[in-house]
């Protein structure tokens, strides 16, 4: 089987040629990210890989069916990017990662949490430049603290029992309550009783249709002022223009964002030779009391290890005329 990888970095190559040593595929690799105007660019290839920000709509996957792709395995838990009902038409089978190292995910969103907070990221600037001064760097202790946690899936689960040694009280909202959770101690709300209780709230649901934009204008005006407002999941859960709005008034003490609603268009790319073109994100850049990250939370070693063998493990039982446990397509109702 040839498999043609799109958005692909060199990181990837390094995982999935390790990974493939027990599979044998022929793997293509390619910068270009996959959208109709790229597809071609698998031509002969049995299956793509593709990633997070690719563009999988019926107009591309109509393009791939043409040349001839029966597989699409992406290599990340999400799959908003994907129009699966044009797929289950076309035939075309769609495998996922649905976990990889919650903890790697999980412990990115305690380094933002902890950054953010005690600014250790201005602190290293300053301290560069011989200035020693605390003004400015004050912070609060997690200790004792309130955190909502909006899903508490796998890696909700792996944040909480972090959380839950730092001594903080723990609220989730999940439509999918989970005994785990409660044995933590943490305890389910709504979401308005989330929002206005807790001091540090951290998002970890997948993006549907239902919930675009969850953290708009409206749950920003029910949380508390200057609460800390963590996404570590997909950007468009949070509408960026609300938290702007929510910044300049104070209502948002802290944002901490690992992923963006526009963040195709610019993060796994090198812009700093760029003139910038989207004004949000450079509004984001000057607070003060904001930090983002390049979509790096799921950057581990143990965590792309996993990734490459889950993903070459899923085209294998396709291959092999199985049904995968991770295929999307063949789980929706006709």
């Amino acid at each position: 089987m040839r498999v043609s990888f799109f958005s692909a970095q060199k990181y990837d190559q390094r995982f999935f040629d390790a990974a493939n040593q027990h599979f044998g595929f022929s793997l293509d690799y390619q910068e270009a990210g996959l959208s109709a105007t790229t597809a071609r660019l698998a031509e002969g290839a049995d299956a793509v890989c593709a990633f997070v920000n690719d563009t999988l709509d019926a107009e591309c996957l109509q393009e791939l069916k043409q040349l001839g792709i029966r597989f699409i395995a992406l290599r990340c838990a999400g799959f908003n990017q994907v129009d699966l009902h044009e797929a289950k038409q076309l035939g075309l089978q769609v495998v996922r990662v649905p976990a990889y190292s919650p903890e790697a995910v999980a412990e990115h969103t305690l380094a933002l949490i902890l950054t953010l907070n005690r600014h250790t990221h201005r602190a290293f600037n300053r301290v560069r430049e011989n200035n020693f001064q605390l003004n400015g760097l004050l912070g609060f202790n997690l200790h004792g603290r309130k955190v909502g946690l909006v899903g508490t899936g796998q890696i909700g689960l792996a944040v909480a029992r972090i959380l839950k040694g730092f001594g903080c009280e723990l609220l989730g909202y999940d439509p999918h309550p989970n005994p785990e959770f409660l044995e933590l101690g943490g305890r389910y709300t709504s979401l308005d009783q989330l929002y206005a209780a807790s001091d540090v709230i951290s998002l970890h649901c997948p993006l549907t249709p239902e919930n675009h934009h969850l953290i708009n204008g409206h749950a920003l005006s029910r949380m508390k002022k200057g609460v800390m407002l963590v996404n570590t999941s997909r950007g468009g859960l949070v509408d960026t223009s609300a938290a702007i709005a929510a910044l300049k008034s104070g209502r948002l003490g802290y944002l901490a964002l690992d992923v963006y609603e526009q963040e195709g268009d610019v993060f796994f790319r090198d812009c700093s030779d760029e003139i910038p073109s989207d004004d949000l994100l450079s509004r984001l850049m000057t607070f003060p009391n904001v930090l983002v990250t390049g979509h790096q939370g799921f950057f581990t070693e143990e965590a792309l290890t996993q990734i490459a063998e889950v993903t070459l493990d899923n085209l294998e039982q396709l291959r092999q005329g199985q049904e995968p446990v991770n295929e999307l397509t063949h789980q929706l109702e006709d």
